[in-house]
């Protein structure tokens, strides 16, 4: 029987860079939390199915050392994936977890889903009819001009050839200018029923296992995963779009070299791991969260100290039998 207090047990956050082990330190602290935990997926590529390579999703052998939900929930060639429907999922899957007895660890590389988890969905913008007419008449280089000027943040998570969710960020940043308050996250105080551990890399370090990581991606088998999906034409509009996946579609259309394509997916990651930094800033000022030095730690250590946070915040206690 759970315990009587397992419906308050906090949502267990585990932030931080691409390639900085949040995925070791996920599973560890489900394998240690008294009533065990389930890893709850926050990635936004990790949700297709068959793209395990390229988005690092845990192996089967992670998947079989704790409980995992919200990963291969969709078809890659399938409708857009939205963050309204990850956020559907996550809620379900954290009632369902805390209703078994046990901790849901929301773990993930894509902040935006944190971000509306914490915040709550941002307001939809407005559809304003000249406005849409005159951006669908831009070019997509100029749309990304314009995006970089009037919504940065935004520009910062939308890939530069995703034009369509470039021109509802201009779309919703058109209306907040209009608007005497404006309605975003982060303007208010996230939800309360939640602790979060961060880990806290160096620049260099975390260049240092991205190249490290797409290596091993090579040797693992990246190539044909993505060329059976495309062969397959499984690969959606969405999907190809992955981080991984569309430089080695130029490179199996004639684009570039296999070698090119992997130097592009190491440049790339990098640029992403940039751009994380300046959300993983925001989440460094959130109440009930601790940022934990990696470099040096094992995956054992950096729990221990979790745990340490987690029950400290919690006020519960480490000793299943209590």
């Amino acid at each position: 029987m759970p315990p009587a207090d397992a419906h308050r047990r906090p949502i267990v956050l585990v932030l931080g860079p691409t390639a900085g082990g949040k995925t070791s330190l996920s599973i560890e602290l489900a394998r240690r939390l008294p009533g065990g935990g389930t890893c709850l997926g926050a990635d936004s590529m990790q949700v297709y199915r068959g793209m395990d390579i390229g988005t690092a999703k845990p192996t089967l052998e992670e998947q079989a050392a704790a409980p995992h939900e919200l990963f291969d929930l969709v078809e890659p060639d399938g409708p857009p994936f939205t963050v309204a429907d990850w956020l559907e999922a996550a809620e379900a899957s954290i009632a369902t977890v805390r209703h078994a007895g046990r901790w849901p660890v929301v773990v993930g590389g894509t902040n935006l889903y944190v971000q509306n988890l914490l915040y709550g969905m941002d307001a939809p913008a407005p559809t304003d009819p000249v406005l849409r007419a005159t951006l669908d008449a831009m070019s997509d280089a100029d749309l990304r001009s314009r995006l970089e000027k009037e919504a940065p943040e935004d520009a910062n998570r939308i890939h530069a050839n995703d034009r369509r969710r470039t021109i509802r960020a201009l779309e919703r940043a058109a209306a907040e200018m209009g608007s005497p308050t404006p309605s975003r996250a982060w303007d208010g105080p996230p939800r309360e029923d939640f602790v979060a551990i961060g880990l806290d890399w160096p620049v260099e370090s975390i260049n240092r296992r991205i190249n490290a990581r797409v290596k091993a991606m090579a040797t693992d088998g990246l190539l044909d995963e993505v060329r059976a999906l495309h062969e397959a034409n499984r690969l959606g509009r969405q999907a190809r779009e992955a981080l991984g996946y569309r430089e080695i579609v130029d490179h199996l259309e004639g684009r570039c070299s296999a070698a090119e394509a992997f130097e592009r997916i190491k440049i790339g990651t990098r640029r992403f791991a940039k751009q994380q930094r300046t959300w993983l800033r925001r989440f460094k000022i959130l109440p009930r969260t601790i940022w934990l030095p990696a470099e040096g730690k094992t995956t054992p250590e950096l729990a221990s100290e979790a745990e340490k946070h987690i029950f400290s915040t919690y006020g519960g206690s480490t000793d299943p039998t209590e």
